[in-house]
């Protein structure tokens, strides 16, 4: 970890000699102090015993960055587990596997391994040197770069340092890297290379709270006053005493904040979540527990954006609860290599959001296109075993005849080549997912096993497993989570409340909107809309946010009559229902596409599925414009037709699509209709093509 990033070499000489001493004579002592000696902390002179001893609260509720709040902690059961701070149980992996590796980066072609003892004394040094930079307590340390050892080790070294560690998507505009800055209150901020280092540099000015930049990857080019590389950075926290890191540890608690996620604006302004300890590492240990998880066993790649609290969780924290091996992927896994990492890591878990197990699928389907017709008959022979034998272990029913066979044949040949042979618990969240996406991967035996929950639940609180599912459910409950509909319609759908100490501690400096998320008990108020089946499996039917009211005052939730259409027409890659204060429902739709790998944006180029789809009705198309140009009368029908079928499934003629319009190219991340999640932003959308939104309702005519 030089100042070209990650460096074996740096890690080796981290863990020997006086460093390896000096840090675990930090933890020796730190045993002794916290059995023994009571340290004063900064919140009104009261006396507590160290980081696991809970501070006094009595309310669930805060949006002060320096106040604790009360636990959800029951009388028995999973949620009255003991309360335990984020720093006593990276000490306890450490101590019961301190050789286990930990970490593994690709240096050169070859995986380099950094075990928890290594890792843990980096994270001594980082904490000191943010000490040494002048972080104060509960302070923001701003991390944006692509998933690194660096990534992690500032996130715990603020953490230890009483910081709050804040991650900050690559993708923000230097606007948008300002306000999350500013309401941190950051007083470091990591960058991975020259890139990220620019944008915030061009907004230093406006940062009075900023007072150090690290740049942990990549040549520092530009050499100012309290800019570091990230092995300057390290050499600067070696003059701080052991003593003035373990002050800093003393006075935090489980129920205090250590980490602020940025929630994306999907709906509205970007809000900061405040995240307790017993937040991060409650949520993590039932995570893991309740998809049975074995200390020392599990393998996972890391390559979603670790500003996202489900990475967090999955990457960061699972991992030290548990002692898994985290493999990082290179920063263009989504460009083409992370299905050369898989193949390579070969997982025991692994989770993507939707886009990434679309574009499996569609390579895939492309290559299952050449094959020969004995391999195509074998492979439709076996997905039919697949899904009807699944669907019946869904109910408790048998596998058919010759599941044995097709499992031998396809699936694990399938599981091998994709990197998921060893993979027990393939996942699938962050956003609505397709039901031909569930059904695809489904068939060949790959169950993607949905996880609903948000940044304010800390991430996961509704898990499907492999022995607990039903098909388009996002599951039940995690271990000692509850979950209550209120305003439940006559559909029994209502808004999902949820409980547990998942459950996060406020909205930063935001009174009115931290308090407005809950109710008086406690339960904090979703804004999803979902509903139980008999069974108590959840189904997630929208968000109240999203809901349209049209000009007859008809409620209507777009998300459900979307992914009809999408079955309807599979041709089609988005689509956005409108229709608010309006006297009908309209649809916008845009085609799949061919991407571009470098900037993994969609091209005007037509899929391969969509061009065979236009040529099968007699038109020869290759792209998006020659497509709406044309506008050939047969292919127009056949979306038209499949527009009906969607409509003759609905609850309600009000929820009748009357018209509909392809936009010239499909929705990406950098144009904005994403975010980092791949989740839709409505509202961009709505802006983006109001004048096409607009004619749909001024023109009497109807689609061709």
């Amino acid at each position: 970890m030089g100042s070209q990033g990650y460096d074996k070499t740096t890690f080796d000489k981290l863990s020997s000699g006086d460093v390896l001493n000096r840090t675990m004579s930090v933890h020796e002592r730190s045993s002794k102090l916290l059995a023994s000696d009571k340290r004063r902390s900064h919140d009104n002179g009261i006396i507590y015993g160290g980081p696991d001893t809970l501070h006094h609260a009595t309310s669930f509720m805060t949006w002060n960055r320096d106040e604790a709040v009360r636990l959800r902690v029951e009388k028995d059961g999973p949620s009255a587990e003991e309360p335990v701070s984020i720093i006593t149980v990276f000490r306890n992996v450490v101590e019961n596997y301190p050789d286990h590796n930990a970490l593994a980066t690709q240096v050169d072609g070859e995986w380099q391994m950094i075990t928890f003892r290594e890792y843990y004394n980096c994270v001594i040094m980082a904490a000191k040197s943010l000490i040494k930079l002048g972080l104060q307590h509960y302070k923001g340390v701003g991390i944006i770069g692509f998933n690194s050892p660096e990534w992690f080790i500032s996130d715990l070294a603020a953490i230890f340092a009483c910081g709050l560690a804040t991650g900050i998507y690559t993708t923000n505009s230097p606007d948008a890297c300002q306000s999350i800055a500013l309401s941190a209150e950051c007083n470091v901020i990591m960058v991975e290379n020259d890139h990220q280092l620019q944008k915030i540099l061009s907004v230093w000015p406006e940062l009075p709270s900023l007072k150090a930049i690290v740049q942990y990857k990549g040549q520092l080019k530009d050499q100012r006053p309290n800019v570091y590389t990230w092995k300057e950075f390290l050499e600067v926290g070696k003059a701080v005493p052991d003593s003035e890191l373990e002050e800093r540890i003393s006075v935090q608690a489980p129920n205090k904040c250590c980490t602020l996620i940025y929630t994306s604006g999907t709906t509205g302004s970007a809000k900061g979540v405040m995240l307790s300890h017993d937040n991060m590492i409650w949520t993590a240990k039932m995570a893991g527990r309740t998809v049975n998880w074995s200390c020392g066993c599990e393998v996972l790649i890391s390559y979603l954006p670790l500003s996202h609290v489900a990475a967090q969780i999955i990457d960061i924290y699972v991992p030290i609860i548990y002692a898994a091996t985290v493999y990082f992927a290179r920063p263009d896994a989504l460009k083409g290599s992370l299905g050369e990492t898989l193949r390579e890591v070969r997982p025991t878990a692994f989770l993507g959001v939707p886009r990434v197990w679309e574009k499996i699928q569609e390579k895939m389907m492309a290559v299952g296109r050449q094959n020969g017709y004995v391999k195509r008959w074998i492979s439709s022979w076996a997905r039919d075993i697949g899904m009807r034998g699944n669907l019946a272990l869904m109910d408790n029913g048998v596998v058919p005849y010759g599941w044995s066979l097709a499992d031998y044949m396809v699936f694990q040949t399938v599981r091998q080549a994709l990197g998921l042979d060893r993979c027990t618990y393939c996942v699938v969240t962050a956003a609505p997912v397709k039901r031909d996406t569930l059904e695809f991967f489904l068939s060949l035996n790959i169950p993607l096993l949905e996880i609903y929950g948000l940044s304010e639940c800390s991430g996961p609180h509704t898990f499907t497993t492999p022995w607990s599912c039903r098909f388009t459910s996002v599951g039940k409950e995690m271990l000692g989570c509850s979950t209550k509909l209120i305003n439940e319609d006559k559909d029994l759908s209502g808004e999902l409340c949820l409980y547990g100490r998942n459950v996060f501690m406020g909205y930063l400096c935001d009174e009115e909107r931290t308090r407005a998320a809950f109710d008086d008990d406690g339960w904090l108020h979703s804004g999803d809309c979902g509903r139980k089946d008999e069974d108590g499996f959840v189904f997630i039917t929208g968000r109240l946010k999203e809901i349209l009211i049209t000009a007859g005052g008809e409620n209507v939730a777009p998300v459900p009559i979307e992914n009809i259409v999408k079955e309807e027409l599979p041709c089609i890659s988005n689509c956005v229902l409108v229709g608010d204060g309006r006297k009908f429902l309209s649809m916008l739709l845009t085609l799949q596409t061919e991407v571009c790998r470098d900037k993994n944006e969609p091209t005007d180029v037509l899929a391969p599925c969509v061009i065979q789809w236009c040529q099968n009705l007699g038109c020869d198309v290759r792209t998006v414009t020659e497509f709406i140009e044309r506008k050939d009368a047969r292919v127009f029908q056949a979306m038209q037709e499949g527009i009906d079928r969607a409509n003759r499934r609905a609850v309600s003629h009000a929820q009748n699509i009357q018209k509909w319009c392809v936009l010239p190219r499909d929705f990406s991340l950098t144009s904005g209709e994403f975010g980092p999640t791949m989740k839709l932003k409505r509202q961009v959308v709505y802006e983006t093509y109001r004048q096409m939104i607009d004619s749909l309702y001024l023109s009497t005519e109807q689609n061709p």
